[in-house]
């Protein structure tokens, strides 16, 4: 029996596919190599889900992986039209990281509602200065983006107290459509983007958004750096539109050195690690080995990404 192909983009650490010895051959590749043994799988693993190289090697000649799977949430590094356009199913990992981006973003929303960034300031100068916080529970949140990781949220910011409106792409069961936005947006103390990148999205949150918002509000982006202007959000910081915010994603990552983001008063910055708590690698190699199971039993796949839409259709 020939054993089906495996390819995987590499990444380090690589993924543990113990449980798969025996029943697929594996093969590796990096963004160099990749487009040359393309054609030669039946199956392509994105261990690298930083890595663009998907979009770059897939209009290449020859045939192609029936399944392309891909160890992240978001599914914009790796779509081009040639693969939207094929028969290829592609999965990514849902599921994994939406109580972790959850308690991320409770961590930052209570952070800057008892005002941590502040006193870790202080603290360093040696300054003892007495101020008053935030009561957090009454206030109002905006979640935008309705999946799994947006519900995940609502669900963790309400059991603080929260008052939380959730926003999706339309209107549906407990779920604001776009039209809602703007007015959502005027109302929210806390404003979460979490939504998936697409050309609906792209840029959504630019200088006439943070202008909506109150100038006490706070925004948080766990979705995909492209959601927002990042040129309008350091202009609304400096002038003061909002009273501050936290990006742990970026049009461009790593972060350039020279990027004004990393000084902009009112903004923490993190490396792109909302979602990833110990041991989350192994979370997505099992995940990884259930889907492979599902696919060589000709069984239906789950968390199949609709490749006109950019994410997996839920709710």
């Amino acid at each position: 029996m020939t054993l089906p192909t495996l390819l995987v983009l590499d990444a380090d650490p690589p993924p543990r596919l113990g449980r798969l010895t025996g029943r697929v051959r594996v093969e590796h590749a990096d963004a160099s190599t990749l487009a040359g043994r393309l054609p030669s799988a039946d199956v392509l693993l994105v261990w690298d889900f930083t890595s663009h190289a998907v979009r770059e090697a897939w209009p290449g000649e020859g045939p192609r992986p029936r399944w392309v799977h891909t160890a992240s949430a978001g599914v914009d590094h790796l779509l081009c039209p040639e693969l939207a356009a094929s028969d290829t199913v592609v999965t990514n990992a849902r599921g994994v990281f939406d109580q972790p981006i959850a308690e991320y973003v409770a961590a930052l929303v209570l952070a800057f509602a008892k005002d941590l960034p502040r006193t870790l300031e202080l603290q360093r100068e040696r300054t003892w200065r007495h101020r008053e916080s935030r009561r957090l529970a009454g206030t109002r949140a905006c979640v935008v983006g309705s999946g799994p990781i947006g519900r995940a949220i609502v669900r963790t910011l309400d059991a603080l107290g929260v008052t939380t409106a959730l926003v999706g792409r339309a209107a549906g069961d407990g779920v604001h459509g776009p039209e809602d936005l703007d007015r959502l947006l005027a109302r929210a103390d806390w404003v979460v983007a979490a939504a998936p990148l697409t050309d609906g999205t792209r840029g959504m949150f630019d200088a006439h958004r943070f202008a909506v918002m109150q100038p006490s509000a706070y925004f948080v982006n766990v979705g995909r750096g492209q959601l927002v202007v990042e040129e309008a959000l350091v202009r609304a910081l400096r002038e003061r539109v909002i009273a501050g915010a936290a990006l742990d994603v970026f049009a461009s990552e790593p972060l350039p050195g020279d990027s004004p983001l990393w000084e902009v008063p009112g903004l923490v910055v993190s490396p792109h690690m909302s979602g990833d708590t110990v041991g989350w690698r192994d979370e997505l190699g099992a995940q990884f080995v259930e889907l492979f199971e599902l696919w060589e039993a000709g069984r239906p796949l789950v968390n199949v990404v609709d490749k006109q839409r950019g994410y997996v259709p839920g709710h």
